[in-house]
Parts: structure tokens; C-alpha cells; sequence
């Protein structure tokens, strides 16, 4: 026998914030737009804060103390690291992305990750321009479905009941 358990698409009553760095702006207003627009689609009926830093090397502290804070059901992390001529993309972006992890598996609060790593500035465009392949829109319905797991999760008294030994009743 088997049950499958996935997040819906349904935003109404999450809380869910933003944590989106100001380096690359253009890019990363544009993975803002698209992630604000699919919260909206999705019913978000909560206000959503937008947590500003410099970069994306400091999206995963940022990130971390507001998952720490409890107030929040999900994160979405929005930021560009674009290849230049010197090795300090590989870090960045190795960094944000290990990082990330890291905070959603320490704190128990899905990370949504909306953070490009481009070769070129052309393709950091062409994932966050408005309308379809949009990274942050994609990054929040991600942030979405993974909050309702997690609901599921917590709320799955056939998986409680598993845990403690003993058989599901109704399923």
C-alpha cells in the first residue's frame, strides 16, 4: 500500500517572506516581480516583507535569523551571481547555495532557492524577465508547495501513528 503526500499550490493563510539581495538590482527586481506575482495567483493573503542585503553571500544569514525568528512558514531567497573573469563567482555561488541548505535543514523552515548563477548577464535576463521560465516566479511556488508539505507533514496523524509503532486506522 502506498500514500503519497504533496504540497498544493494553495498560498492563503502562509507566511512567507522574502529575503532578496540589492547586488545585480535589475535582475533580481525582476525574480521579485515574478515571485510577488505568483504568491498573488496563488491567494498569499498575508503581507509579504522583503528583507534587503548587500549580496548574495549575505542572503543565508539574513535567511537564518529570520527562520530563526519563527514568524514564517517558508523563505524565498532571491539574488544573481553572474560569471565574471576572476574565481569569486564559483564562491559566491557555491556559498549561497550550501548555505541555504544548510539554514532550511537547521531551522525546519523550507528555503526556497531564487538565486541565479549565470554565465552571462544575457541569461540572468532570460530568467527573470516577466512571463514564462521567470526563476522568482518559479521560486515561489516552490516556497509554496513546500510550506503545505511541511503543513501535511506536521498535521499527518497516519505518520504520527507510524512513528510511534502503530498501524494507521482509515487510510
Amino acid at each position: 500500500m502506498r500514500r503519497e503526500i504533496e504540497g498544493g499550490h494553495a498560498a492563503e493563510g502562509l507566511r512567507i517572506a522574502i529575503v532578496a539581495s540589492r547586488f545585480n538590482h535589475d535582475i533580481v527586481e525582476g525574480l521579485l516581480g515574478g515571485a510577488l506575482e505568483c504568491l498573488d495567483r496563488h491567494g498569499v493573503s498575508e503581507e509579504v516583507p522583503v528583507y534587503r542585503v548587500p549580496g548574495a553571500f549575505e542572503i543565508p544569514a539574513a535567511a537564518k535569523k529570520v527562520a530563526d525568528s519563527g514568524r514564517y512558514d517558508v523563505l524565498i531567497a532571491l539574488g544573481a551571481v553572474v560569471r565574471g573573469d576572476t574565481p569569486h563567482f564559483e564562491y559566491i555561488a557555491a556559498q549561497a547555495t550550501s548555505e541555504l541548505s544548510r539554514v532550511a535543514i537547521d531551522t525546519g523552515v523550507p528555503v526556497a532557492f531564487g538565486v541565479l548563477t549565470c554565465n552571462t548577464m544575457e541569461q540572468a535576463r532570460a530568467r527573470s524577465s516577466a512571463g514564462s521560465g521567470n526563476k522568482g516566479w518559479e521560486a515561489a511556488l516552490a516556497a509554496v508547495e513546500m510550506a503545505n508539505l511541511f503543513r501535511a507533514i506536521t498535521q499527518d496523524t497516519a505518520g504520527e501513528k507510524l512513528l510511534e509503532g502503530k498501524e494507521p486506522t482509515g487510510h
